[in-house]
């Protein structure tokens, strides 16, 4: 299964973001969305599945606080990262939650750790450029084999 990982639009949609995305069956999106529309414009490249992040509005429709879902036998979870405090790290976010695969957001920041058999997966910010930071996505491939990803930067 392929999975788009996006995160901090800030009511931005790339135009690169299409070509990054194209072919995705899943767009999970970690939050600092910027409104429903961002959603509704990232639904015509796949369905979408959305966390609010620091930015967004706590409650609004189509965000989620997090989200756990089970891709291909691996449990991923996604969340904005900002409800661990602070700055979120790959540490307090494999302290505080036990899926496979965890994707967060909001440090702007695109990183991919491996630590043992588990995966922290930033894919950067997509949105408006901020902290002197280039923009970016990812693609997530999930398969009995396994899974990988890779940052697009757009």
């Amino acid at each position: 299964m392929l999975v788009g990982l996006i995160s901090d639009t800030h009511g931005l949609v790339r135009p690169e973001v299409f070509a990054a995305l194209d072919g995705v069956e899943l767009i999970l999106h970690a939050g600092d969305v910027g409104g429903a529309s961002i959603v509704h414009e990232l639904s015509t490249i796949a369905p979408v599945r959305a966390v609010y992040g620091n930015t967004d509005a706590p409650g609004e429709p189509g965000l989620a606080e997090s989200l756990d879902l089970k891709l291909e036998g691996v449990v991923v979870h996604v969340s904005h990262g900002h409800e661990v405090g602070g700055s979120p790290t790959p540490e307090r976010l494999l302290a505080r939650y036990t899926a496979d695969v965890i994707v967060y957001g909001h440090t702007h920041k695109p990183l991919i750790e491996q630590v043992g058999k588990r995966l922290v997966v930033n894919p950067g910010a997509a949105g408006p450029r901020r902290f002197n930071l280039k923009p970016s996505v990812a693609r997530m491939t999930v398969s009995k084999a396994g899974v990988e990803v890779e940052i697009l930067w757009l």
